[in-house]
């Protein structure tokens, strides 16, 4: 992505910066998608389920896009487990053990009109996905447990996002705001679900250091969730505070490498869940690599990126791993240079 070859910057970075900030701005572009893929299928929370997808911000987060319409996509799976003596609330259903899969692949239309808000470059997106879950646990039924399993395919929940954009130069800033419309697959007797069941509101924002000239690009986006209570369960999840971060170094103008992790921590505990759980405050971190590529098709340039977490010290949710896969396609045409 970045235009610099080896430690010190090249003639062909001196001669492509404004080509290369075009290009981190259809990097930008992918993030949307990350902005609004939403739910995961990882603990507290009601069943351990969270509205903010950790890890959904990575590199560039604080990058505008292009002007005009881009279709980010994102194939995104999880795999999970809880502890056996750990009880959850699934729906109706106090569940041990909980093993959970998940594969969706996110899609959110994005459009960034050719204006300003308050000096910023506004965008705006709307996310949905079809996709698979399954989850196997041992359910408490009075006294006794029995071994369950359910997995359900289908579309999710909407969820609407709405970004500013400001450029500085090195300095990029972004804040964001965005929710959950639950109308996805739900169903409180099931353990798998692919909706969320209630509706959420989520606002933050993202810094993003870029020096075209280095090729260092570091970001991080940090936001706090507002869970409305669940008709179905009279469950209301408690806020939560989460932390997305991402380190990248351009090896050429189209590819790079790095590091993304992330924080996930609830601040106040639910409200409705059985007295067993006690407060039932989740919590969850995680680390790995992440690789990116930038095609060009004609006058196109198709962003790509991948990378993958590892989660230690859950607490309340499960653990395991996630992939993410992001291509993020540009729909207008580029702009006319000047």
């Amino acid at each position: 992505m970045q235009v610099e070859i080896g430690s010190a910057p090249s003639r062909a970075a001196a001669t492509k910066k404004h080509d290369h900030r075009s290009t981190c701005r259809v990097v930008g572009a992918a993030a949307f998608l990350v902005a609004s893929a939403v739910q995961s299928p990882a603990v507290a929370d009601e069943g351990g389920v969270s509205f903010w997808l950790p890890g959904q911000y990575g590199s560039f987060a604080a990058i505008a896009p292009s002007v005009g319409w881009t279709l980010p996509m994102q194939a995104y799976g999880y795999s999970g487990r809880v502890g056996g003596n750990s009880p959850t609330e699934r729906g109706r259903a106090l569940a041990f053990g909980l093993d959970t899969d998940f594969t969706a692949l996110f899609v959110a239309p994005t459009y960034a009109p050719d204006t300003t808000i308050l000096g910023a470059r506004p965008a705006f997106s709307l996310a949905f996905f079809p996709g698979w879950n399954e989850v196997s646990a041992d359910v408490s039924a009075g006294t006794a447990r029995r071994q369950r399993s359910d997995s359900v395919a289908g579309f999710g929940d909407l969820y609407p996002t709405a970004q500013l954009f400001w450029d500085g130069g090195l300095h990029n800033w972004m804040a964001y705001l965005t929710g959950n419309i639950p109308v996805g697959s739900y169903d409180p007797n099931r353990l798998a679900n692919l909706g969320l069941g209630h509706a959420a509101i989520d606002a933050g924002g993202a810094y993003t250091y870029l020096n075209s000239s280095t090729g260092w690009e570091f970001s991080v986006t940090a936001g706090l969730t507002y869970n409305l209570e669940n008709p179905d369960t009279n469950y209301t999840s408690g806020i939560d505070f989460h932390a997305d971060f991402g380190l990248s170094r351009s090896l050429t103008e189209q590819f790079f490498v790095g590091l993304v992790g992330y924080a996930y921590v609830q601040l106040t505990p639910d409200n409705g869940q059985p007295a067993l759980l006690g407060s039932f405050e989740s919590q969850t971190f995680a680390i790995g690599p992440q690789i990116g590529y930038t095609f060009q098709v004609e006058d196109r340039a198709i962003y790509t990126n991948l990378r993958g977490y590892v989660e230690f010290a859950a607490k309340d949710r499960p653990q395991g791993g996630s992939i993410f896969l992001t291509t993020s396609i540009p729909i207008s045409p580029p702009p006319v240079r000047r």
